[in-house]
């Protein structure tokens, strides 16, 4: 009998697992912010008047859901998936459905790295570190007008998201790690609509880190939605445009190297992109950050100050963004962070469907706080 019993637990645990169970995850962060925009129009013919708001807003910011796993295939090779998808939990503007995020499928082997086949993120998003503004004013990307003509925080173009993409992320060497993309354009019979990038990562965990990045047509790819007020009409328009991207970013643990009495992170970043639109010159755009601890508090608390800058915003010349944000972050648990800050945004915009016309001075200042839920 004890054979038998033997015999039949020695079948059963030889039995492989159909597939392994699947990870779920996601975020769930909101906030209260009150926000006054203002945007004086001046191109000397029949424009909007001039937009000053005053507004307490709930956000949703990046919330999200996702369903992660991977199933072992060989001995050193595991076929991994990822499904992702944004919602804005606030409900804002009616747009409650899901959005994908990065969602792929894809193999991970120990000495050639991973692969990633779907709807992926730029190699812009792997030199991120020095970016520590959060909520409302986590707003690099941000570059039209909002909906109504009215004012939005203006800032440097950011990564984006590729559909029919391949990302390739190898083995890290001596700290050193490579990501390599192509994003193929499955709507154009010309080859030169298709769009690559490669971004170099340097962290061997001392306290120090760089990063290089550079992408041609995937970050500057695709269509910019412009409100145009070049004829005195708050007509939509859109530009198509590719373009040229690099980003440099480093960041340093000035505790690390020198005796402080609390940990001071302090990063910067620098970027330049050339469109292709016909007269666009270079964006440039700069970010510097400092985040520091704080020991007097019960749970794990710190501080933030950043400042963005941002010249020839979406290539038009002598429009320009200036940013800077004071904010704070509170850990109830690892999990459950509370949030603050307060910041302002002042921007010159012109529309590049009519680069002969100063469209706005756009000044923005909020503050808020809220509750961010990672599971």
């Amino acid at each position: 009998m004890k054979k038998m019993l033997l015999t039949s637990a020695v079948v059963v645990l030889s039995v492989p697992v159909a597939n392994a169970a699947p990870q779920i995850y996601g975020k769930a962060f909101l906030t209260a912010d009150y926000v006054n925009g203002k945007a004086d129009y001046d191109n000397g013919q029949n424009v909007p008047k001039d937009f000053d708001t005053d507004s307490v807003q709930i956000n949703s910011n990046f919330s999200r859901l996702g369903l992660k796993g991977s199933e072992a295939i060989t001995a050193n090779t595991d076929i991994i998936y990822q499904l992702e998808y944004g919602t804005q939990i606030d409900g804002d503007s009616g747009d409650t459905a899901f959005s994908n995020r990065d969602t792929y499928l894809g193999l991970k082997n120990e000495t050639y790295g991973e692969f990633r086949v779907g709807r992926n993120s730029s190699v812009f998003s792997y030199v991120y570190n020095p970016v520590v503004t959060r909520a409302y004013w986590d707003n690099l990307g941000k570059r039209t007008l909002n909906d109504d003509g009215g004012a939005d925080a203006l800032n440097m173009l950011d990564y984006t998201r590729q559909n029919s993409s391949v990302l390739w992320i190898t083995p890290k060497y001596e700290g050193l790690g490579m990501v390599l993309q192509y994003a193929a354009d499955e709507n154009s019979n010309d080859k030169s609509d298709t769009g690559y990038g490669a971004s170099l990562m340097f962290d061997k965990g001392t306290g120090f880190t760089a990063g290089l990045a550079y992408s041609k047509d995937i970050e500057a790819s695709g269509s910019l939605d412009i409100l145009d007020f070049g004829n005195g009409e708050n007509n939509e328009g859109s530009l198509n445009y590719g373009g040229d991207a690099i980003r440099g970013a480093v960041t340093i643990d000035v505790d690390k190297y020198i005796s402080l009495a609390t940990p001071l992170t302090l990063g910067a970043v620098y970027q330049q992109v050339d469109y292709d639109f016909a007269g666009s010159d270079k964006e440039k755009g700069l970010i510097v950050s400092g985040k520091m601890a704080l020991n007097n508090f019960a749970r794990p608390t710190s501080v933030y100050l950043q400042y963005n800058k941002t010249d020839n915003l979406n290539g038009i010349g002598n429009n320009d963004s200036d940013q800077i944000v004071l904010g704070g972050e509170y850990k109830f648990k690892d999990n459950v962070i509370a949030h603050a800050y307060i910041g302002q945004n002042t921007a010159d915009y012109t529309s590049p469907l009519d680069v002969t016309h100063s469209v706005a001075d756009i000044k923005v200042f909020a503050l808020g706080g809220g509750l961010e839920y990672l599971f």
